[in-house]
């Protein structure tokens, strides 16, 4: 089994925080005795530094104990940086993907990995992608989008042209949703995360995207967000206002059929709605693991998912 959502913090990547960390104002508390520390970057989304995530003795231990042959490991949002000046994010994107890189070089039956880049300097982030891949990683994770820009804006076009050039495997990953409203009862992290997905994920299907940039493969984290299961709404959108269906070449149902998604849905039900809707051959097996909020080990799912993603 395969699991391509799943993160990991190479040691170089800690000690460079360390080193940074007035810069970047990285924190590191005690918040439960019974918890290892957790890390907080510039004030925004604690989360708790376990083992697992710095350890790579243990997260392979922990991997083949799951029943997993292989993961695709990804940086963890938290570390994006787009919030700091594009230098620094350049600088820890190379660090953390140049430690991946050799980490993957030397277990590769075991893991590959996606890299991360500098998204608030777009032609930075291509030379970024390019280095990435140039070491042997597969793509890279990104976040939704930064404040002011959606990924269609013309503002990512150095990026996006790099990605389409060199096939890439891009992850989007969200971040912790900032409307006001979520406020309580964890809601930016419970439905706050899978709406940035469904945002991002809308604008690129209705926006024409997938068509001006075929050749990249996009993964969307989490089952897709909330897209899927609205797609109905979208389909009667495209059928009654031709402002929908200028920017398309087919309903967007068909689109949908283009993205890739992972298995992190915990409910038996919305996976089987989600593989009957997109074909297996879109689904793949993820775990967010070793966040609190992981789905492990992965569901099982059918391999022609892999094998479209990471093998054609």
């Amino acid at each position: 089994m395969y699991d391509v959502h799943t993160h990991f913090i190479p040691a170089d990547v800690l000690d460079w925080l360390k080193e940074n960390k007035t810069i970047v104002n990285a924190k590191w508390e005690k918040r439960d005795p019974d918890k290892d520390e957790f890390l907080v970057v510039n004030g925004k989304w604690a989360f708790e530094l376990k083992q697992t995530f710095v350890d790579s003795v243990l997260y392979l231990d922990e991997q083949a104990k799951a029943g997993i042959a292989h993961s695709l490991i990804s940086p963890i949002p938290q570390l994006f940086g787009y919030d700091f000046e594009a230098s620094i994010t350049q600088e820890i994107s190379t660090v953390y993907n140049e430690s991946l890189a050799k980490w993957v070089n030397s277990h590769r039956r075991q893991i590959s990995a996606l890299g991360t880049v500098p998204l608030n300097h777009p032609v930075q982030a291509a030379m970024e992608l390019q280095h990435a891949m140039d070491l042997g990683l597969k793509g890279a994770i990104i976040g939704p989008g930064l404040s002011e820009n959606m990924l269609t804006d013309e503002y990512f076009t150095p990026f996006w042209e790099e990605a389409d050039k060199q096939n890439a495997i891009i992850f989007i990953h969200p971040l912790l949703c900032d409307d006001p409203r979520l406020k309580k009862q964890m809601m930016p992290n419970l439905i706050g995360v899978p709406w940035e997905t469904t945002v991002c994920a809308t604008d690129l299907l209705l926006s024409g995207f997938l068509d001006r940039y075929p050749n990249v493969k996009i993964v969307l984290a989490h089952g897709g967000g909330f897209l899927p299961y609205q797609i109905g709404r979208l389909d009667k959108g495209y059928d009654c206002w031709k402002m929908i269906a200028a920017s398309l070449e087919a309903p967007p149902a068909e689109y949908l059929k283009r993205f890739w998604y992972d298995s992190v849905l915990w409910n038996t039900d919305s996976l089987n709605y989600l593989i009957e809707t997109v074909g297996a051959d879109r689904v793949v097996p993820g775990s967010d693991f070793p966040f609190d909020l992981c789905s492990w080990p992965p569901v099982a799912t059918s391999e022609k998912g892999v094998q479209s993603l990471l093998f054609k």
